[in-house]
C-alpha cells in the first residue's frame, strides 16, 4: 500500500514532464459584418453575438486539436448568417412561427485573413448553405451555420483558406 502512495505522485510528475510543450496559441478575432448587423433587429442581437463567439470557439478548438497554425493571427468576419429555425427574436416578433416545425435554408458566410507566424497573409473566404429544405437536418436553430463553422475550421487546419 505504501508503494502505491509513493508511485502515484511520481507517475503524475512523469506524465506532466512527458507532455510536449504547448505552442504559441492562435489569436482569433471575429467581427460581425454590416449585412449581419442590419439583420440584428430581425434575428436578435444576442443570437448574433453568440454565433460570433461560437465561430471563434469552433475554429480555436479545431486548430488546437490538429496542432495547426501555431502563432497565427486569424481575423474573421461573419458576413452572412441564416438560421434553420426561427430565433427567439423572430418568434417574439411573429408569434405564428413554430420553433419546431418552421424550417428554412440556413448557413453562414465568413471572410477575413490569416497571418501565419512567418508573416504571410492569406485571405479567407468560405460559405456553406443548405441547398434545399430536404437537406436541413437536426433540430438546432443554427445547425447549418455550425456546419459552416466546422468546415471552415477543418479547411484552415488543412491549410485551405479560400473556397467560393
Amino acid at each position: 500500500m505504501r508503494k502505491l502512495a509513493f508511485l502515484a505522485p511520481l507517475a503524475a510528475v512523469l506524465a506532466v514532464a512527458a507532455t510536449p510543450a504547448l505552442a504559441d496559441p492562435v489569436s482569433i478575432n471575429v467581427t460581425i459584418g454590416p449585412e449581419v448587423l442590419e439583420s440584428a433587429d430581425e434575428l436578435g442581437q444576442r443570437d448574433i453575438q453568440e454565433q460570433a463567439s461560437r465561430l471563434a470557439d469552433v475554429v480555436r478548438q479545431t486548430l488546437a486539436r490538429h496542432g495547426a497554425l501555431d502563432g497565427a493571427e486569424i481575423n474573421l468576419t461573419l458576413t452572412d448568417l441564416r438560421p434553420n429555425r426561427p430565433t427567439m427574436q423572430q418568434m417574439v416578433d411573429r408569434p405564428q412561427l413554430d420553433g419546431i416545425r418552421s424550417i428554412s435554408i440556413g448557413g453562414a458566410a465568413i471572410s477575413g485573413h490569416v497571418t501565419t507566424a512567418d508573416g504571410l497573409i492569406h485571405p479567407v473566404e468560405y460559405d456553406w448553405y443548405s441547398t434545399s429544405l430536404a437537406d436541413v437536418w437536426g433540430f438546432s436553430t443554427w445547425q447549418d451555420a455550425e456546419r459552416a463553422y466546422r468546415r471552415l475550421a477543418d479547411n484552415l487546419a488543412d491549410g485551405r483558406y479560400a473556397r467560393r
